[in-house]
């Protein structure tokens, strides 16, 4: 197996954190640029689970479509992706998801400049950088929001593990982005009042990135008592709990294949590589 991505490979690895955002991101700049004409709370969790599920489709046979770099580092954890990997992958899904920035600006411009009177602001009521990226609620502290961030990774990555676990009941073979989704999608609905469920810092700071440089300033990072690093931080460390609790209250646990099974499975591979 090869151990590093060529040049083909690291293309098609960020292309898929592009359609997260611009469907997500794509479906929060509908809903704030109608003033909720076109949109609300739920065709918000609908463009982000449709997003994060059709990425999946589009790459989860080249580079098992790894959009998220808290996902990235459970599997690392688990042995499951080569650590020469990780860079190269977090790399590509911060590009993807300011490419996928890039679109949605592109995409509603003249909305944007006619919403805002071509005054890009970071607060108050005609706010527009939270089309982009998280921002807190008025009610949460710090330390509440990096908690938040945990919870909801922590509780994403259990649940694509179980998704993609062969040794647990899993998903049927190509619906595994589909459960994904419905997994975002438990999130949106249940974890999303303090700050709107980010739990993928490639999702949250290269969207951020974008408008600190498109026109937002730098008060895209001070916002919030310089919320910017929660959500970038809180889901690395959530990935790093969700999958210790995976490995040891579920992974460890897997009964052991039947000895005869093992025996069958070599014969069968002996056969092939003898052929």
């Amino acid at each position: 197996m090869k151990m590093y991505l060529s040049a083909k490979q690291r293309r098609k690895t960020h292309r898929p954190q592009i359609l997260t955002v611009l469907f997500g991101c794509g479906s929060v700049a509908q809903t704030v640029l109608s003033k909720g004409a076109l949109g609300e709370p739920l065709t918000i969790h609908i463009g982000f689970t449709l997003g994060v599920m059709m990425a999946v489709y589009v790459a989860g046979g080249v580079s098992g479509a790894h959009v998220n770099p808290a996902v990235s580092l459970a599997m690392v954890i688990l042995g499951k992706l080569p650590v020469r990997k990780f860079p190269v992958y977090v790399l590509a899904q911060f590009l993807g998801a300011f490419a996928g920035s890039c679109a949605v600006y592109g995409l509603y411009f003249d909305a944007l400049m006619e919403y805002t009177n071509g005054e890009l602001v970071v607060t108050g009521a005609n706010a527009t950088a939270n089309i982009f990226a998280s921002y807190p609620a008025k009610h949460l502290s710090v330390l509440n929001g990096f908690v938040d961030q945990v919870i909801g990774t922590g509780a994403l990555i259990l649940c694509i593990l179980a998704i993609t676990d062969r040794r647990n009941i899993g998903a049927p073979k190509g619906m595994e982005p589909l459960c994904i989704g419905l997994t975002i999608m438990a999130i949106a609905v249940s974890m999303g009042l303090n700050c709107g469920y980010p739990i993928n810092p490639a999702r949250d700071l290269g969207p951020r990135l974008f408008t600190a440089v498109a026109g937002w300033g730098m008060d895209v990072f001070r916002a919030g008592d310089c919320w910017w690093w929660i959500p970038v931080a809180g889901p690395m460390v959530g990935g790093a709990v969700g999958a210790g609790i995976y490995f040891l209250f579920i992974e460890l646990h897997h009964p052991e294949p039947e000895r005869k099974e093992e025996n069958n499975v070599q014969d069968k591979y002996e056969i092939v590589t003898m052929t």
